[in-house]
């Protein structure tokens, strides 16, 4: 049977603009995976690692015109928006090089022996290493920062292991072009350009998963889809780690003191987080708690005008604007469920942002009003209208995890006063991220950063953003009682490379 074309299509007309590869079978996953095994070893030396990602990460600027404009004819994300993206993906790359440089990840510690302790210590050296070959499911809304030279893939090659990556389907061509840019940064240090692998298709996201070679893997999408991959990463004869972000409701608190103190402000804020984007961000506020009376009113009043005024966006696929079409009406039908602004279809191929409200307590016991605790992918978010404290937390104790959870207050209760404390502690157990007075469209690529959650909104303690993400693709070794000829380097006593270590209970830097 000959291979399934793989086209580039026009989300803004749904139609196919040119075939730019076919479906990959099962054999030339195999190949793919085979021949980036085979490539590890170049990895090895940290400087030329380093050397390759700011070079991967230079070369994407230089082809910055180019990826931009084939960015915005899958994707209708628009150049603003995709050349911030870029520079976020090349900037990325140059915070892992900078990490690689440092070498404190890898965990270095020492101990020499020690007799006198119970029991004994005997010389332990201890350090972390690359587990192998990494597998990258693309995500849909992030066509730079989450797909071939994303986090995932930054982080790991950071770590020292090849990946291939399964492309998205929204995106091929980009995909392509993204791809031959980081081979030609690899091949500019004598690195195989066979470290960064691609395939295309359904069935070959199946068969990488389930590669004996491939030694974890990373995803962005669905819950559905995520779900399905976890369990496959499970049932392999030698199970692999697998860290998914599945899927997040990113729940918001509006107190009734903060509403009163702001409500317009807020009201328009909300307006902004959740529809920035078309509402195709993963931390898209979709359940916001807003306190009944006067004050909530005019915070609902304030986002009505807000997202009346905002304009018909183009989602990703026509796939996902018929789910978003539907998924509104659903959630539009079910009893004491109100549209002050009507989400919905924009047109043939948009779609208009708007909002629901329900009273709280319909979502404070298991019944049809569930779907509203779902999310919804797109420019759509769901007001809860709650009585008083115990009945918004009700609500939020029925909440699944999250990647992040937001709490407005006021001035007063910023200093203190209030439940500001309280609801920051309901709060915590459900998201990875907590922000206080402020909107969570927008993930920083720092250092403190965290980007993960309980599940389902990531299916393990990990963050895909910021330095620590390297942790996600390493496993620590011990040698005991080794000969100081046959340690790795970085095991050394004399600490040759230099690096950041616990030397008998001592940090030294």
């Amino acid at each position: 049977m000959a291979a399934a074309p793989v086209w580039s299509v026009d989300p803004r007309t749904g139609k196919q603009r040119e075939q730019v590869a076919v479906e990959a079978t099962a054999q030339e996953v195999d190949a793919t995976v085979r021949a980036a095994h085979d490539a590890r070893g170049a990895l090895a030396d940290r400087t030329v690692r380093a050397a390759f990602l700011r070079t991967a990460a230079d070369k994407l600027q230089t082809a910055k015109d180019q990826l931009v404009e084939a960015a915005d004819a899958e994707t209708a994300l628009g150049p603003v928006r995709l050349t911030g993206e870029l520079a976020r993906t090349s900037y990325q790359l140059r915070a892992f090089a900078d990490i690689v440089d440092e070498g404190a990840f890898l965990d270095v510690v020492i101990n020499h022996p020690d007799d006198t302790a119970t029991p004994p210590i005997p010389d332990l050296r201890r350090y972390k290493v690359p587990l192998g070959v990494v597998a990258v499911y693309s995500a849909s809304n992030f066509p730079f920062a989450f797909s071939v030279a994303g986090g995932d893939t930054a982080s790991a090659l950071a770590a020292g292991n090849p990946v291939v990556v399964k492309s998205h389907p929204d995106h091929p061509g980009l995909s392509e072009l993204v791809a031959a840019v980081l081979r030609r940064a690899a091949a500019e240090h004598g690195i195989p350009e066979s470290v960064l692998g691609l395939v295309h298709g359904f069935e070959a996201g199946i068969e990488l998963i389930k590669h004996p070679l491939v030694a974890a893997a990373g995803f962005t999408g669905s819950i559905r889809g995520g779900r399905a991959l976890f369990d496959a990463a499970a049932a392999r004869p030698v199970p692999i780690p697998f860290h998914g972000e599945l899927g997040s409701l990113n729940p918001v608190v509006i107190t009734e003191a903060a509403a009163a103190e702001r409500a317009e402000a807020i009201g328009t804020g909300l307006a902004g987080s959740m529809t920035l984007g078309v509402g195709q961000f993963c931390v898209k506020p979709g359940l916001v708690l807003v306190p009944s009376g006067a004050a909530g009113d005019g915070l609902v009043k304030s986002l009505t005008d807000a997202v009346s005024d905002t304009d018909a966006g183009v989602l990703l696929d026509h796939r996902m604007r018929d789910n978003f079409i539907a998924g509104v009406a659903e959630r539009a039908g079910l009893a004491d469920v109100e549209t002050p602004v009507t989400p919905g279809s924009g047109g043939d191929h948009t779609v208009s942002a708007g909002f629901l409200t329900v009273p709280a307590d319909k979502l404070t016991a298991e019944g049809e009003h569930d779907l509203l605790l779902e999310e919804c992918f797109g420019p759509v978010t769901v007001v809860a209208r709650y009585d008083d404290d115990a009945q918004a937390r009700a609500v939020l104790s029925r909440l699944p995890g999250n990647l992040t959870a937001t709490v407005h207050l006021s001035t007063e209760e910023t200093e203190g006063k209030g439940r500001g404390t309280e609801i920051l502690a309901e709060l915590t157990p459900l998201a990875g991220r907590v922000l206080v007075n402020g909107w969570p469209t927008g993930v920083a690529v720092a250092a403190a950063q965290h980007h993960g959650g309980p599940y389902p909104a990531t299916t393990s303690t990990s963050t895909s953003v910021g330095g620590t993400a390297i942790e996600r693709w390493m496993r620590p070794v011990v040698y005991q009682t080794t000969p100081e000829a046959l340690l790795p380097v970085e095991l050394r006593d004399d600490n040759p490379l230099g690096l950041p270590r616990r030397f008998n209970g001592q940090l030294e830097r």
